[in-house]
């Protein structure tokens, strides 16, 4: 028993419990604060219940369970179970520079414009803004038309944590897709000198290439057999004219 920890507590309450079909887990984490205060923490639950943790704040393991209660004694007067838990919380310790350093550097928004035209209406569509992987959270994502504001047909999704300490919002306007009037969405950041903008082109640049150059092909197409017919009625004409003066 001196080897014991939370986890082979845990494996021993799943050993004797598989054949009711208990469920049971630890986990273990760091917990940081603004004031770079640490706190190792390891915490084992059975059948959903918190029973027992190692708080590094309270410097020993403690029973929620009078069940567990004689193995806490004895985790307590282990000597080598709490060098294990001094050094993981000195480990978690070692990590704050490197989680504050990214925490601390802001991160400039990638934004995406994108069409969506909907089914049920072949005139209507969405303007969808995605602004992502921005650090920090604060942002003011709004529309314009002609340099104006717009407040309707506008929604917005909550700022959402991207899993990489990054974020990401999504901003919708209705929109006619054949209108005329110049829309942009509008980002405001603290990574950006001045607000910008990004303007929404009904036809990409690379479209515009496509349909200039099937111009210019259909042209070409046109003007080939035009210029060979000339050439040949030409030519027929000729032949006329030299059987007339033989006769």
């Amino acid at each position: 028993m001196k080897t014991h920890n939370l986890f082979s507590v845990l494996s021993l309450l799943l050993l004797v419990s598989r054949a009711n079909a208990y469920f049971g887990y630890a986990l273990v984490r760091c917990q940081f604060a603004s004031t770079h205060d640490v706190v190792y923490l390891e915490q084992l639950f059975f059948n959903k219940q918190l029973i027992g943790e190692f708080n590094s704040t309270v410097g020993k393991y403690i029973s929620f369970d009078e069940k567990l209660e004689p193995i806490v004694k004895l985790l307590n007067n282990n000597d080598k179970i709490f060098e294990h838990t001094i050094k993981y919380r000195e480990l978690c310790k070692s990590k704050i520079p490197l989680v504050y350093d990214v925490l601390s550097t802001p991160v400039e928004p990638s934004v995406h414009l994108r069409l969506v035209k909907s089914g049920d209406d072949e005139h209507q569509g969405t303007l969808v803004c995605s602004v992502y992987n921005f650090y920090p959270k604060q942002i003011k994502v709004t529309w314009l038309r002609d340099g104006k504001e717009v407040t309707s047909h506008v929604t917005f999704t909550e700022v959402l944590a991207s899993g990489n300490w990054r974020y990401q919002v999504n901003s919708q306007l209705e929109v006619e897709p054949a209108a005329v009037e110049q829309i942009s969405c509008k980002v405001e950041h603290i990574t950006l000198k001045k607000p910008k903008l990004y303007y929404w082109e009904p036809h990409p640049a690379s479209e515009k290439g496509k349909i200039a150059a099937g111009s210019i092909g259909l042209i070409v197409g046109l003007i080939v057999p035009i210029t060979g017919l000339f050439f040949y009625k030409k030519k027929t004409n000729g032949w006329a004219l030299a059987a007339v003066s033989s006769d």
